[in-house]
Order: C-alpha cells, then sequence, then structure tokens
C-alpha cells in the first residue's frame, strides 16, 4: 500500500490547524463584537499579528518586488473587506447563522474558479464540497435557519473570504509566505485604524483594558499563527480541497463552546460534524468511475494509485 505523501499531509496539517486556531478564537471575537469598534478591534489584533511576525521575515520584505507588492496590498484590501463584513454581522445575527452563511465559502470557491477561470474541480471535491456544506447547515443552525439583519454582511464576507483563499492559493507560488502574511495584515490592520482615525473615537477607546485579551489572543493567534499556516498549507493543497478543509473551523467552534461555554450540541449538531469531516476525508481522494483504484493526490496534480480492496 503506497504511502501517503509527505509534502500533502503536512499541508493539509497545517490547514487543519489553522481552522482549530480560528475555531478557538470565535468566543473572543463574539465577545469583542458586543463591547468595542470593529474597525478597532480589527485594526488592533491585525497590526499586532503584523509586527509579531516581522523580525522574522525583514530581510525577505526588503527584497519584494513591485508586482509582489501589489499582490500583497491586494490580499490586505480583500482581507479588511472580508474582516469587516463578517465582524458587522456579528452584531446583527446569531453566532449559528455567521457561522454557516460564512463557511458558504466552501461552496463559492469551486464555483468561483469554474466560472471565472475555468477550473472545473474534481468529482471528489464536488461531492465533498455538498457533504461539508450539508454539515455546516446542520452544525451551525440544528437544523433551524431563521434570516438576521446581518446575514447579509456575512454573505457579503463569504464572497471576499472565498476570493482570499483564491488568490492566497495564486501569491503563494510567487511570494514568500512570511513577507506575504506579515503584510496583507499590516495592510488590513491600517485600513481599519485609518477608518477609525476619520471617527469620534474616545469613547472606543476607553473600552480597551477590558478588551486586551481578545485583541491579544485573536491578533498573536488567530492571525499571525493562523493565517501563516494558511499560506503555507496552501502552497502544496488546491483552493478547493483547502477550503473543504477549512470548513473544520465550525466544528472546532463548536467543541470550544462546549468546552469554555458549556454549550450543549443537539444529535443534529453532531451528525453536522460528522458530515463535515466526511468531507474533508473525500476531498483528499479521487475516485473515478468505472476505475477500481483509489487515485490519492499528490501536489502538482500528481497522483499516486492503490487498488481497492
Amino acid at each position: 500500500m503506497a504511502a501517503f505523501p509527505s509534502a500533502r499531509l503536512r499541508a493539509d496539517l497545517l490547514l487543519l490547524a489553522a481552522s482549530l486556531i480560528w475555531g478557538s478564537a470565535f468566543v473572543a471575537q463574539r465577545i469583542a463584537a458586543t463591547e468595542m469598534s470593529v474597525y478597532l478591534f480589527n485594526g488592533l489584533r491585525f497590526v499586532l499579528a503584523g509586527l509579531i511576525l516581522l523580525p522574522l521575515a525583514r530581510q525577505g520584505l526588503s527584497k519584494l518586488e513591485p508586482r509582489a507588492l501589489g499582490g500583497i496590498l491586494l490580499a490586505g484590501g480583500v482581507l479588511f473587506c472580508g474582516a469587516t463584513l463578517q465582524q458587522l454581522g456579528l452584531k446583527t445575527t446569531t453566532a449559528g447563522n455567521a457561522g454557516f452563511i460564512t463557511g458558504l465559502y466552501v461552496v463559492l470557491i469551486p464555483v468561483i474558479l469554474a466560472v471565472g477561470w475555468g477550473h472545473w474541480p474534481r468529482r471528489g471535491v464536488l461531492a465533498a464540497v455538498v457533504l461539508a456544506s450539508i454539515g455546516l447547515f446542520l452544525l451551525s443552525t440544528g437544523g433551524r435557519f431563521v434570516l438576521a439583519p446581518g446575514d447579509a454582511l456575512e454573505f457579503g464576507g463569504a464572497i471576499l473570504w472565498a476570493f482570499h483563499v483564491i488568490l492566497i492559493g495564486r501569491l503563494v507560488k510567487s511570494v514568500p509566505v512570511l513577507p506575504l502574511v506579515i503584510g496583507q495584515n499590516l495592510v488590513c490592520g491600517l485600513m481599519n485604524l485609518l477608518v477609525v482615525g476619520f471617527q469620534d473615537g474616545a469613547a472606543e477607546w476607553a473600552v480597551l483594558p477590558g478588551m486586551w485579551f481578545p485583541i491579544v489572543y485573536t491578533g498573536v493567534f488567530s492571525i499571525g499563527v493562523g493565517y501563516t499556516f494558511q499560506a503555507l498549507g496552501q502552497k502544496e493543497a488546491p483552493p478547493s480541497d483547502a477550503a473543504v478543509i477549512l470548513s473544520a473551523e465550525a466544528v472546532f467552534a463548536a467543541l470550544f463552546g462546549w468546552l469554555l461555554l458549556d454549550e450543549r450540541l443537539t444529535l443534529v449538531q453532531l451528525a453536522g460534524c460528522g458530515l463535515i469531516l466526511a468531507g474533508m476525508l473525500l476531498a483528499q481522494l479521487d475516485l473515478r468511475p468505472g476505475d477500481k483504484t483509489l487515485n490519492i493526490r499528490k501536489p502538482g496534480g500528481e497522483e499516486t494509485r492503490e487498488t481497492s480492496m
């Protein structure tokens, strides 16, 4: 039996770790959404994330070509818009709705790739996307979805997250990972703080002493570490595959909600977790009709074959 390609396995584990970190940060984001300005919260945590990584890549940043700088500015701009819509939506929708609608980027990525670039995903990935999407719906809403005012904002954010995953997948082929992550974080953070500068923010800054934990935790771990893991993982994993793995964020968010907030999952929600995990596994396989072999994807589109039992 052939061994699983180590480079691809490493990429998938990095993406899974990113989804775990993002899931753990959801509680902190919910706290901040009710207590402080969206722009101040996002500005401080993204700038913090960029600054803590800066010493690791100072030389790499100075050697970036103008074309790479343009890509970093674009990634930071998309990140700013996506994070803003998500955080604004959290103010006027439920956590369940936000989790499900944000997770729709799993569906949107293969659609955008097919319509915009003519890149049709493998059948296994399409089936995985369907499973993960149904799982997200069951986990986030318990099978009951009621529209809320912030849902349109969350859907706009989901579209931008889809473009961001696609964009990062293309940029990591030509731009070093750390300069890319640092640059996009600083661009996003400074854009947020620029908005704060045009507002009367005296009252907003006054809440900072009680908000240091959400800012530091999401800045250091969710953004600093999480986005670095995402970019490293996407060097080997195609965007559609990466999206299915990143959908595990909803599972980890539910897990940490149970551990930290004593939130309980119903049987329907547990079934949703199972479908997401099944989708993640299916995304790794390439099952072709009339072929009794199991094709396991390698980086670069190659594949190894195992005869099925």
